[in-house]
């Protein structure tokens, strides 16, 4: 009787690590580019607002701040941020729900006409609305020839609710846009379990469409907050010369007054408030995502 010995089956050759400069070479020119294009020039105002000739740079923060035209400024930005918002979502939702669920002929045009407008410089909105409402625009002139009065009653392009409008206008389809992407993923069975049960339009609007629309209702708001917070170009061809909002006082400071240390100061409190605008949505919105994902898994 023969016993075979087997010889023992021969081990892997080692795997070459990876080489750890492929994932550097990949990484650092997006991170200098980030640095050069957004780091550098933040850092940059930053050490502007601190330079002053005479005495601390802590100086210039306390002139400015203690101003009453920059807290006039700051809380005019805010305002009109936050009205141009609310305007947006509200407008936005009607019309996306319109496009959405309500067939028309030429429903297709009007959200054409939507998608163009999100390809226009906003100055070209605020030349349409002084074309159509301002003093010497086309519906004074109307109003004016059926009234006979010498001029029009409308007025209001050079105030806040002039600029509001505006930018109510150009930022809707910033909201809609992206509800009618939530509202192409609803499944078509829930409209037809809710209906099969008796459910009002309106009762299918509050417990199947909305909550499935809130994180991209969520989303178009809080881009439309920091675009109308940050929008320069629609309260300059306004003319609204009473309307000073952080941007406009920035240029004023910067451009017309050659004050940048002044200018820099107000820059780094725009950015700021930027940037905590922002990182508050991605905090809210990782809750709302996060929130709807666990209510599911324990339904599973």
């Amino acid at each position: 009787m023969t016993a075979t010995l087997e010889r023992p089956p021969a081990a892997a050759p080692p795997r070459p690590e990876p080489v750890r400069w492929r994932g550097i070479a990949w990484t650092l020119p997006p991170l200098l580019l980030v640095l050069g294009f957004a780091a550098y020039p933040m850092a940059r105002v930053l050490t502007e607002s601190l330079d002053s000739e005479t005495g601390s740079g802590l100086d210039n923060w306390s002139g400015v701040l203690r101003s009453e035209l920059f807290r006039t400024a700051l809380w005019r930005t805010v305002q009109i941020a936050g009205l141009s918002t609310v305007g947006c979502l509200i407008l936005g939702t009607f019309l996306a729900l319109v496009l959405a669920f309500v067939p028309f002929t030429g429903s297709k045009v009007v959200g054409r006409l939507i998608d163009a407008v999100l390809s226009l410089p906003s100055f070209l909105i605020t030349l349409a609305f002084t074309f159509l409402y301002g003093t010497a625009g086309a519906v004074n002139a109307l109003i004016a020839r059926i009234t006979g009065d010498a001029d029009g009653p409308l007025n209001f392009l050079g105030t806040p609710l002039g600029v509001i409008a505006a930018e109510i206008t150009f930022f809707t389809p910033f909201v809609v846009r992206p509800l009618l992407a939530a509202f192409t993923q609803i499944p078509r069975e829930q409209f037809d379990v809710a209906a099969s049960l008796g459910a009002s339009p309106l009762r299918v609007l509050r417990t199947v469409v909305m909550p499935e629309a809130w994180p991209a209702l969520l989303a178009g708001g809080s881009l439309v907050l920091l675009l109308t917070l940050n929008e320069f170009g629609i309260v300059l061809f306004t003319g609204a010369k009473d309307v000073v909002t952080l941007p406009v006082l920035i240029y004023t400071r910067g451009i017309v007054t050659f004050d940048l240390p002044g200018a820099a100061v107000i820059a780094t409190v725009q950015v700021a408030l930027s940037l905590t605008l922002y990182c508050t949505y991605r905090f809210v919105f990782a809750k709302l995502t996060g929130g709807s994902r666990a209510a599911v898994d324990d339904k599973i």
